[in-house]
């Protein structure tokens, strides 16, 4: 079992560089997850860290734990309030229309037998926007850099699709799946800051993997 990266920490707080592949939740079906660093990831405290917020199995990046209850319980205040900035990098399959903009799709979840459970835009949804900009062009895909404001379940996936235009690059759900160089959803959580009253923020950035760079991304 690989190491996790610690990207930063202190008292209350890691946050990892989450690998692609590692579930943050147990999956049904078995398999790696979170849960099975987490006793090394102690680091000499008595408690595990906690989740304080999810990443889809196939997203990498950055990834805040907290590391004992009332961290916790202030990090997910933050989250509510919504003091946790976040940045994502994304390969979008096709090219945006424009260099930046913003989306505000509302998003409802649907579910059928032949498909399973997926997010689509709906005005009846939760509110959910994401700002966008161009960051590189690849070839026929595009790197794109997201700034959401809000965090919804696969808002990122779906506003790509819904609102640039094309899914993201390797997305089984709202794509064509693989494709070459793709063998995941290409998405990584780029950075993450969390305000905290009266102490220094916390600030994190993880680098770009390694099957981002090998489709010509280039990191910083």
């Amino acid at each position: 079992m690989a190491d996790i990266k610690i990207i930063y920490e202190d008292g209350e707080a890691l946050v990892i560089d989450k690998p692609s592949g590692v579930s943050v939740d147990r999956p049904r079906k078995g398999g790696i997850c979170l849960e099975d660093h987490l006793e090394r990831l102690k680091l000499g405290f008595q408690r595990p860290p906690v989740a304080v917020h999810r990443l889809d199995t196939d997203t990498s990046g950055c990834l805040l734990l907290a590391r004992n209850p009332k961290a916790l319980a202030r990090f997910n205040k933050a989250f509510e309030d919504r003091l946790v900035g976040k940045t994502y990098l994304a390969v979008l399959a096709g090219h945006p229309p424009g260099e930046s903009g913003t989306i505000e799709l509302a998003l409802s979840k649907i579910s059928s037998a032949e498909k399973g459970w997926r997010m689509i835009p709906a005005k009846k949804g939760k509110a959910a926007v994401s700002h966008w900009e161009l960051v590189q062009e690849l070839g026929p895909h595009s790197l794109i850099r997201f700034r959401p404001e809000t965090g919804r379940t696969h808002q990122l996936r779906v506003h790509a699709l819904a609102g640039l235009g094309a899914p993201l690059l390797g997305d089984p759900v709202y794509g064509a799946g693989h494709a070459p160089g793709a063998k995941r959803t290409m998405l990584h959580a780029e950075s993450l800051t969390v305000t905290r009253p009266g102490k220094p923020a916390i600030e994190a950035r993880a680098a770009l993997p390694a099957d981002f760079l090998a489709l010509g991304a280039k990191d910083g």
